[in-house]
């Protein structure tokens, strides 16, 4: 990786850095437009006492769920549990630190983060355990709670098509939390499909501009299926 390509060979040298202790920005939704392969390496890394900003927490065998197994998370901070068996044990047990919140909320609070923004008054969660402790202020007669933006040491995110300057695109819904965990993070980390040579992507398609990305890596995918419907024959 030199000048502006940021494209580097080895997912040990994607999450160069990460430390116990760290918070992680992970985008994804359930299992679809996660960075499993980045998650897979802070498993290996064996990654201590981490704090994990996501949607939820992958499944039991996949995505996040991965890191409860031996314990690497120390707080998630999401919207729901989800179909993480694992996940529910934990937090029932007091042996996972989980702090949960609406979900345009979490979105807001990457965004917010990402462009310098400290804080933001939300309506949603005024007068439930969401905003016990928080500020309130009245504006045009409608009550709102403070909630603060939030930013990462790491961000790692999910796409579909980058250009080695780090300029990425994502696929349909699989794009969900990634735009907003790409600007959150000190370090920002993103895996794709397919790198190409700058130019190659069209302007109006970049929905991650490089500035925002230090580290691109292709990967290969296993794309499961979170719940799998078929109509009975």
């Amino acid at each position: 990786m030199s000048g502006f390509n940021k494209v580097v060979n080895s997912y040990e040298e994607a999450m160069a850095g990460l430390e116990d202790g760290m918070t992680v920005i992970a985008g994804g939704f359930g299992l679809c437009g996660i960075p499993e392969n980045l998650i897979a390496e802070i498993k290996k890394k064996g990654t201590r006492e981490l704090t994990f900003v996501s949607n939820n927490c992958g499944v039991d065998d996949f995505g996040l769920g991965v890191l409860l197994v031996d314990r690497q998370i120390k707080k998630m901070i999401s919207s729901y549990v989800g179909e993480n068996a694992l996940f529910e044990k934990q937090l029932l047990a007091g042996e996972l630190e989980v702090e949960l919140t609406p979900q345009g909320t979490l979105a807001e609070k990457m965004r917010a983060g990402g462009a310098g923004i400290p804080a933001f008054f939300t309506a949603t969660g005024y007068g439930t355990p969401v905003g016990e402790g928080k500020e309130v202020r009245e504006f045009n007669g409608r009550n709102y709670i403070m909630e603060e933006s939030i930013t990462g040491d790491f961000a790692i995110v999910k796409g579909w098509k980058a250009d080695t300057y780090g300029n990425v695109i994502y696929r349909d819904t699989a794009q969900n939390f990634n735009p907003m965990a790409a600007t959150a993070g000190k370090i920002t980390v993103v895996e794709v499909e397919e790198i190409v040579e700058p130019g190659e992507l069209s302007p109006t398609e970049i929905q991650t501009p490089g500035i925002y990305v230090n580290r691109v890596i292709k990967g290969t995918f296993e794309k499961r299926i979170e719940q799998r419907t078929v109509r009975q024959g």
